[in-house]
């Protein structure tokens, strides 16, 4: 089975019953009422076979990391010992396979300093459930007697918020109730200091729709109206906390991952494990209809692989393809992803139906899209703990796929704010002026297409080269070659002059049409159907849309790498030529053919020896520039430190290739790191020595290349062989000599501190290299 077919979350059911009796809960008052049937307690013999399978799972596909949610019921109900107990057998078990990591969802009441001190002890994080303040709270979520639950859930999360214990507290999850005053909720989620905040529509289904108070009857998106409120409000306070809906809205609005299965089409890869072994689809699905998350299967009688081949599992990895008709045909279900599957769920039909939530979800996304943004300009992000969490993450070395599409983002939301305060300042000539009028057009009409133009790596460079202290002479033609690329990408009919250099007209990530010499510009036209360029004196050049590969006149930027990471390779673009070596030429088929075989080797060399590097080389690498050959027959590799996302690189065979390829990505992830937070005092001029340099290096110099030797050195200590054990112990040296260096000066800020201990802690944590 491949890699992509791999279970990586688990939820644990240890406990089936609860202490509360909230009236909204999808367990115990909705359809599903299997939970009747189960033993109340899970017995250590099931949780030990459920810890085998995962690490034989995680083995069989090479799993770096997986995560197992204890959850319940109430977990918390299990008691301290039998915890610690499940915690330790889990650790004891799983670590030897894969890194594990541990999540526990409580309601909170049962939760003591004995229980955080096991928690912290086992690395294990708390999410707390919390609606609010006491009033919001306490429509739902009540003691059975009918007593408040409001105070002794404040007095778990003063636990979790003192020094020893806040390494343990995951969050807060907030189900959405449209008769709570929004501002009100969120003040009073924010008041607790979560490292994050989750906001959940209520589970409910076409024959069971969510509820609507009175005052709401008319409205057909409450519930969109209400998310907006919180998410304006947000905004204005800087986004203080990580919200976990907003932000995968966020990043799927510009081509990067989800970090919830409510929304985005990412694969669905949770299994639940009930207290009696049995293997289930996502917990959420008991709203639909009784035994709707069964699956037949349990872990005496059936492995994962044979779980994960389940046609109901298997379905939630098909994308768009497992939606209605309806869903797939929308503009925004890139976004939405159909919402959750179990909010699709109506008699007759099944879940081949729109979420009960459609008209919400559609308004809310694109009222978002409509918000305008905080500017997000060079170190920005205030300390705390979403700063922390992230240069914890990125100084392990391979850093999350969520870090680094998190780090996409804020590049775009970076060059989104450059891009209008520098090119709405420029004077601009008449048809600039009109491609800038049409940019800003399809900024509100066309967002997908214009975040195409905010993901080109040569946009930043090419800004900072038009502000007026850059001391160049920048080419404002780029603006309209930018236009035209953003209107290709919309298929909408319009008309502009573009430049022509160097007998070409380029569309930046698209292609160059090649037109001849022609002074004056050209004049592209775009169609719904393609577009065609049309130069004075030169026969015209017509791309149609359908028609992929080169058509007469026009070189297309091709496509190279496996199907897992495709990427574009830019081998036209006159920006690209920004790296410490020089450029390739325009390839040909076979030389581009090469390049496809080279990246596809890398790849695979990364999958058998650091997998853990593959989600953060597809989220903040999208774009290869071939560079030219060494002569002297050495290794070469660029990067670029404001064109995010791109990397140029020579020709070499994949398992090089792979080396150069973790090199450069720790530059660009650093790269984008240092535009949200300075690692640095700004203007010192302290220099260190560092042990692959013979001249001392400033220490912002010293800092990228410590980060990038991180990398090389996990990956020759993943190798097999004399040369990889030499390799190995060169570089960790390299890393440690360097960290320590850096260390002893005064020239790192806090966070540069932090981030430079977390490399040579994640060095200290490797296996000492063989003398």
């Amino acid at each position: 089975m491949p890699q992509a077919d791999a279970i990586t979350e688990y939820v644990l059911k240890v406990h089936s019953r609860c202490d509360l009796r909230c009236d909204h809960c999808y367990v115990y008052v909705h359809r599903d009422q299997t939970w009747i049937d189960r033993p109340k307690v899970i017995d250590p013999a099931v949780a030990h076979r459920v810890a085998e399978r995962i690490a034989e799972h995680a083995r069989a596909h090479r799993l770096h990391r997986v995560r197992v949610v204890l959850h319940g019921g109430e977990p918390l109900l299990l008691g301290p010992r039998r915890l610690d107990a499940l915690l330790t057998d889990l650790r004891a078990t799983v670590s030897p396979a894969a890194a594990l990591d541990l999540v526990l969802q409580s309601n909170g009441v049962q939760l003591t300093e004995e229980l955080c001190g096991i928690f912290v002890r086992h690395r294990v994080r708390v999410g707390i459930s919390l609606d609010g303040d006491a009033e919001a709270n306490d429509r739902h979520r009540r003691f059975g007697t009918g007593a408040s639950s409001h105070a002794a859930v404040l007095r778990a999360l003063e636990l979790l918020r003192r020094p020893e214990f806040r390494p343990a507290y995951g969050g807060i999850l907030c189900t959405v109730d449209v008769a709570n005053d929004p501002i009100r909720v969120y003040t009073a989620l924010l008041a607790e200091r979560p490292p994050r905040i989750d906001f959940l529509l209520p589970h409910a289904t076409w024959d069971d729709p969510p509820p609507r108070p009175m005052s709401t009857v008319d409205d057909r998106t409450p519930y969109a109206r209400w998310l907006l409120r919180i998410y304006r409000r947000w905004l204005q306070d800087g986004r203080p906390v990580p919200v976990r809906l907003f932000d995968s809205l966020r990043s799927t609005a510009v081509g990067g991952p989800s970090q919830t299965e409510s929304v985005g089409l990412d694969p669905v890869a949770l299994v639940v494990i009930e207290t009696d072994g049995a293997w289930e689809q996502a917990d959420s699905l008991k709203t639909a209809f009784h035994g709707a998350a069964g699956t037949g299967m349990s872990v005496w009688t059936h492995s994962l692989d044979e779980v994960a081949a389940h046609p109901d599992i298997a379905a939630r990895r098909d994308g768009a393809a497992e939606l209605c008709a309806t869903c797939r045909a929308c503009p925004v279900v890139r976004q939405c992803g159909g919402g959750l599957r179990a909010h699709r769920y109506r008699t007759g039909s099944g879940f081949d139906n729109p979420s009960v939530y459609c008209a919400d979800l559609e308004e809310l996304i694109r009222s978002m899209r409509g918000e305008p943004e905080v500017s997000t300009g060079s170190a920005t992000m205030a300390p705390g703990p979403e700063l922390d969490a992230r240069l914890d993450d990125l100084a392990a070395g391979p850093g999350s796929a969520d870090t680094a599409w998190w780090l996409l983002e804020q590049g775009q939301l970076y060059a989104k704010a450059l891009l209008l305060d520098v090119v709405g300042s420029l004077p601009l000539p008449a048809p600039l002026a009109e491609a800038w009028q049409l940019l800003n057009e399809l900024g509100e009409t066309a967002p997908d297409a214009f975040a195409q133009v905010l993901r080109q790596p040569w946009l930043r460079p090419w800004l900072l080269s038009c502000l007026p202290d850059a001391g160049a002479h920048a080419d404002l033609g780029y603006l309209a070659a930018l236009t035209g690329a953003a209107a290709v990408h919309a298929g909408v009919t319009a008309e502009l002059w573009v430049p022509v250099r160097d007998g070409r007209v380029h569309l930046p990530g698209l292609g160059s049409a090649v037109t001849g010499p022609a002074a004056g510009g050209a004049t592209l036209r775009v169609t719904p159907d393609g577009f065609t360029v049309t130069a004075p004196g030169s026969p015209a050049v017509a791309v149609h849309r359908g028609r992929p590969g080169e058509q007469p006149g026009w070189l297309p930027v091709r496509h190279a790498g496996p199907d897992e990471w495709p990427v574009l390779l830019d081998d036209l673009d006159a920006l690209r030529d920004c790296q410490d070596w020089p450029v390739a030429d325009r390839l040909g088929d076979e030389a581009a053919r090469a390049w496809d075989d080279r990246l596809r080797g890398a790849w695979t060399v990364l999958t058998r020896e650091a997998p853990d590097y593959l989600p953060a080389l597809r989220g903040a690498v999208h774009t290869v520039v071939p560079l030219r050959d060494d002569p002297a027959g050495e290794h070469r590799s660029a990067t670029q430190r404001e064109a995010f996302a791109a990397v140029g690189l020579a020709a070499a065979d994949g398992a090089a290739t792979a080396v150069l390829l973790v090199h450069e990505l720790q530059h660009v992830k650093l790269g984008a790191l240092l535009d949200l937070c300075d690692l640095t005092e700004p203007d010192n001029l302290t220099t260190v020595t560092v042990p692959w340099r013979e001249d001392e290096r400033p220490v912002d110099a010293a800092l990228q290349g410590l980060y990038a030797h991180l990398a090389v050195a996990d990956l020759w200590r993943r190798r097999s062989g004399a040369a990889a054990a030499g390799n190995y112990r060169r570089y960790r040296a390299w890393v440690s000599a360097a960290a320590d260096a850096l260390l002893r000066t005064s020239a790192l800020t806090g966070a540069g501190t932090r981030f430079v201990a977390g490399m040579q802690a994640a060095v200290d944590g490797w296996p000492a290299p063989d003398p």
